[in-house]
């Protein structure tokens, strides 16, 4: 009777923590099958949401209204934005390739090797151009601070989306601040640098 009554106990004690952790043990028939609920795993907040927006607004048009303003050829303006949007979609690429290695989703050597290639390709064409151009070292600093800034800001908007997404493929609307408010952010962002 020891015996049972000590496997009885550690089998609630295993199940007490299971559903601490978000799965839930049901029995259909015959069949006792373990479900995990992944709907507040990972998260993130409302106001984590709004100031990853708020940042990748304020990198993006900071960015894009320094290199409009900028006293630049047409073709070396080109070249900066072209730069940007490589770094951009590959960080986002690379941060999702990473999550779903570590999700156990399959992805190959050779994909996973591109998006590292394309991530640092985009970094070092900034820091040569920077490097290399006729610019004030603030103006130089500028354009690499609103580029980092909105590197993070898109790695952690696109980590935001993920975390919302459940196992269809549908994102919560919560992902994404209410248009109004990210006008209103996106002015504010612009008074303050005009």
């Amino acid at each position: 009777m020891l015996i049972f009554s000590s496997i009885y106990l550690t089998a609630v004690r295993y199940v007490s923590k299971a559903s601490r952790a978000g799965i839930k043990l049901t029995k259909n028939k015959d069949e006792l099958t373990m479900h995990l609920n992944t709907s507040n795993i990972n998260k993130p907040t409302a106001a984590y949401i709004f100031a990853t927006w708020g940042v990748l607004a304020i990198g993006v048009l900071g960015y894009l209204l320094g290199l409009w303003n900028a006293t630049l050829e047409l073709n070396e303006k080109g070249f900066y934005f072209a730069v940007f949007l490589l770094a951009m979609f590959s960080a986002v690429t690379l941060q999702k390739t990473i999550r779903d290695k570590e999700e156990g989703i399959p992805v190959t050597g050779v994909f996973t090797g591109m998006c590292w290639v394309a991530f640092f390709s985009s970094i070092a064409l900034l820091v040569i151009g920077l490097f290399n151009a006729e610019m004030l070292l603030s103006e130089t600093g500028f354009y690499g601070m609103s580029f980092v800034l909105s590197l993070f800001a898109i790695i952690t908007a696109q980590k935001n989306i993920r975390d919302l997404t459940n196992e269809h493929g549908i994102t919560d609307p919560s992902a994404f601040p209410k248009s109004s408010q990210a006008l209103d952010a996106a002015l504010d962002v612009t008074e303050t640098i005009g």
